[in-house]
């Protein structure tokens, strides 16, 4: 092998990504609760004792499954009008643009059971959604103001993306962003808009 090409991937680490792939589908599909160390054995055409010899238990084998890195924009660095828009675009191409995975599927249809998930959820938008938010407004309040992000963002995803309620589900991203854009605006910046 020459220094230019890549180092192939062992049969290890291609055991390891079969293993976190099947997670991630029955995950998605089932949930925390719904999805064994068997299911996802047997989907990845392993022996169950092989998962557990990569990832020792089913939650680690759910954390690694469930890595989620939203990539909020620094809302500092945008019109400060334009937030709540900003906001609720990057929610829509989170969960339905080109690069969208099952990471937020995961955690949110298992966070309603299981309280590691629940628990991964909650870090994913206290280290992620807060520092944004913080960022633009009294940082003494950025708690409360992405919790409220948070809860609208979040009642949003299950609507739409898990129960599928039908009204919700037939909105255009036009017509989220008019009606969620100016919650976000309000919510994210501490301010009521007019």
């Amino acid at each position: 092998m020459t220094e230019n090409q890549p180092k192939k991937p062992s049969k290890s680490d291609r055991t390891r990504a079969q293993i976190l792939e099947a997670a991630r589908l029955l995950f998605a599909e089932h949930g925390y609760d719904g999805a064994s160390i068997r299911d996802v054995a047997a989907h990845a055409s392993i022996d169950p004792a092989m998962v557990i010899r990569y990832f020792r238990s089913k939650d680690e084998l759910f954390a690694r499954a469930a890595v989620v890195d939203l990539q909020l924009p620094a809302l500092r660095a945008i019109d400060r009008n334009t937030i709540g828009e900003t906001l609720i675009r990057r929610f829509l191409e989170i969960w339905e643009g080109p690069a969208s995975g099952p990471g937020m599927a995961i955690l949110l249809r298992s966070a309603t059971s299981n309280e590691f998930a629940a628990e991964k959820l909650r870090d994913v938008f206290g280290h992620q959604v807060r520092p944004v938010v913080a960022a633009v407004a009294d940082p003494a309040d950025a708690g409360r103001r992405a919790g409220l992000v948070s809860s609208q963002l979040l009642g949003l995803a299950m609507c739409r993306y898990l129960l599928r309620l039908p009204p919700v589900v037939a909105l255009s991203h036009d017509e989220i962003i008019q009606n969620v854009g100016p919650i976000l605006q309000r919510y994210a910046v501490g301010e009521n808009v007019s």
